[in-house]
């Protein structure tokens, strides 16, 4: 396991201070809201702890307020269902007092039954794409401590880079992610992993049509919700294709929807976002 990834694993490993209440903290980096991902992430890990049978197989979630990061966030845990086949948990996040984030997961224990799936996209395989750290370093000073932060997720972009295209294009977007390193055979621990990678890209996708992005003064983005429907299992330590794309923005808020598939092609993980994509009025100086 990198570094990186240890951290990770290391941030997902929530303090138990009461029955149903947990801690987790943040990175120690230069941030100014808590990173979505990672509030989701621990929030699933949060439910699976009070969780006996089954493995994650949903999740459908409010971001509410940004999350401060230098401050650890409480995870309190509603039992709101134990049953033969489905269990159901609600988290709230806390900070402050006040809450930052819900999150309504279930639970399904392993059954047979009907199966199909969409094909996987025909696109060039992982080991022929170069890492994301890779294709950054000619703009290493663009990007300053991003360098200098730790990666526990490798990307492999297909196509231009969504930090460094400078035209409109297409809502669509594909890359592929997986853990750096080899993670514990837990069900719980890879969704979790694959709950902070899908953070990662969904709201890039809503901003590919539109010739914004995050460092103009005009424009504020921030992710309103998220779910996630888990298929089948699946190794986040190993390959994923990521698809994604983005069907309607309208009134301030975009749509994207993502597809992750294993090098055998098949559709373990669906997910959706909405983000608020506000244009900000530009006031002429007095």
């Amino acid at each position: 396991m990198s570094e990186a990834l240890d951290f990770l694993v290391d941030l997902l490993d929530l303090e138990s201070i009461e029955v149903n209440i947990f801690r987790g903290v943040s990175p120690n980096e230069d941030r100014q809201r808590v990173f979505g991902g990672q509030v989701a992430a621990q929030s699933l890990m949060a439910a699976g702890r009070t969780v006996e049978h089954g493995r994650p197989h949903s999740l459908h979630a409010y971001f509410l307020r940004p999350g401060d990061p230098n401050v650890p966030i409480l995870y309190e845990v509603d039992r709101i269902r134990d049953g033969r086949s489905f269990t159901t948990r609600l988290v709230v996040a806390i900070q402050h007092g006040r809450a930052i984030f819900n999150m309504s997961a279930s639970f399904h224990i392993d059954e047979p039954g009907l199966s199909h799936q969409l094909p996987m996209p025909d696109v060039p395989p992982p080991e022929t794409l170069e890492s994301l750290e890779q294709r950054l370093e000619p703009h290493r000073e663009t990007f300053g401590d991003w360098f200098s932060r730790l990666h526990p997720i490798d990307q492999r972009y297909i196509g231009e880079l969504p930090f460094t295209r400078r035209a409109a294009k297409e809502p669509i977007q594909r890359l592929w992610i997986r853990a750096d390193g080899t993670l514990a055979d837990d069900p719980l621990l890879h969704a979790c992993i694959a709950t902070y990678a899908s953070d990662m890209s969904l709201f890039d996708t809503m901003l590919a049509p539109h010739q914004v992005n995050w460092e103009d003064n005009d424009f504020m983005g921030a992710s309103l919700d998220h779910c996630m429907w888990f298929h089948r299992p699946f190794r986040a330590d190993e390959w994923l294709l990521y698809d994604m794309d983005s069907p309607a923005a309208y009134g301030a808020r975009g749509l994207a929807r993502g597809f992750m598939f294993t090098q055998r092609g098949e559709l373990v993980v669906s997910m959706a976002q909405e983000g608020l994509m506000r244009l900000v009025a530009r006031h002429p100086s007095p």
